[in-house]
């Protein structure tokens, strides 16, 4: 895919473009084998032998434990509440319809997992995906959704990912037909556990009619790259002295693509560059301080962005 097109004509955006992309890059693409971003070196199972599994108590059986582990999941099963993952596992969709519905999963204090290829909807009262106190995730070409027919409260967040949980990237993923699509950092008081953790990275996702949390980031070091929002209220947040760097995303149909300055006792900070804003307003109260991920990359302009996420995101057969 293209090299990453930067705003502005400075030398200094220059001169940051080339140090980037000398950075030891990685191309993005539909089908990484590994994760880019905070998330590399994300490994789960491995290559240990798969088990595949299709009832809920298959598979609770099969993710528990330390060991290393690949649970193939082939179906749609019905989850009540969530499953907890173990660390090192690698879970994976068969095919272009397998998952969850009305449950999720969650990762406790855990490192080293996985989730591919999964079709989770309707978490009731619940996340469809939790991170807690965890390190080392990648959770990669995912459909997560639920519906906005009920209020708010009644699903919970897509990903949430909290209490210094670290080294995550989301990637490749479907948010669809939900209110409260990722938050990072779950209290404005929970800085002395957060501050220095909760570093994600959000490349390549298609959030379609999410209202908000695209994602609400406190504390954390955030980048948000490649990614394609459609109908949301309030897309990126960045709060209580979050860092985020917004970049070649593109924004339809938003009122607020990028807030600094709502709902928390003190604001964060944001970068912006290369975003198509579609019209998008936006409230930089704070001008951030990343500027330049510590990690290889490529990120292709606003320009090509829809074509490669509608067509590349999301659980399916043959996309990674």
């Amino acid at each position: 895919m293209p090299l990453r097109a930067l705003s502005g004509t400075t030398g200094t955006a220059v001169a940051l473009a080339t140090a980037v992309v000398l950075a030891l890059p990685q191309p993005a693409g539909a089908a990484d084998a590994t994760p880019v971003g905070f998330g590399a070196g994300t490994t789960g199972g491995g290559s240990a032998p798969a088990v595949t599994v299709s009832t809920p108590d298959a598979f609770k059986a099969a993710v528990t434990g330390s060991s290393a582990k690949v649970v193939k999941v082939n179906g749609l099963i019905a989850l009540s509440g969530q499953v907890d993952i173990g660390s090192n596992t690698t879970v994976l969709g068969v095919g272009s319809s397998s998952g969850f519905t009305g449950g999720g999963l969650r990762l406790k204090k855990v490192g080293n997992v996985v989730l591919r290829n999964l079709n989770i909807s309707k978490a009731v009262k619940t996340d469809a995906i939790t991170v807690q106190a965890s390190t080392k995730v990648w959770i990669d070409h995912n459909s997560l959704s639920s519906d906005r027919d009920h209020g708010k409260d009644y699903y919970d967040g897509l990903v949430d990912i909290s209490h210094a949980s670290d080294h995550v990237t989301v990637s490749w993923n479907v948010f669809k037909d939900h209110y409260k699509g990722s938050l990072v950092g779950h209290s404005d008081n929970n800085a002395s556990e957060d501050t220095g953790h909760l570093r994600v990275t959000y490349h390549h996702n298609w959030f379609d009619r999410v209202n908000s949390r695209i994602p609400s980031l406190r504390f954390g070091t955030g980048h948000f790259y490649d990614n394609y929002v459609v109908g949301a209220e309030t897309a990126v947040h960045s709060r209580m002295g979050a860092q985020l760097l917004v970049e070649n995303n593109v924004f339809r149909d938003t009122q607020v693509a990028v807030t600094t300055s709502r709902d928390s006792d003190v604001d964060g900070y944001a970068v912006l560059r290369g975003n198509d804003l579609g019209g998008a307003a936006t409230e930089i109260s704070r001008n951030g301080g990343f500027t330049t991920p510590p990690y290889g990359y490529t990120a292709e302009p606003a320009s090509t962005v829809v074509a490669s996420v509608t067509s590349g995101a999301g659980a399916g057969a043959g996309k990674i």
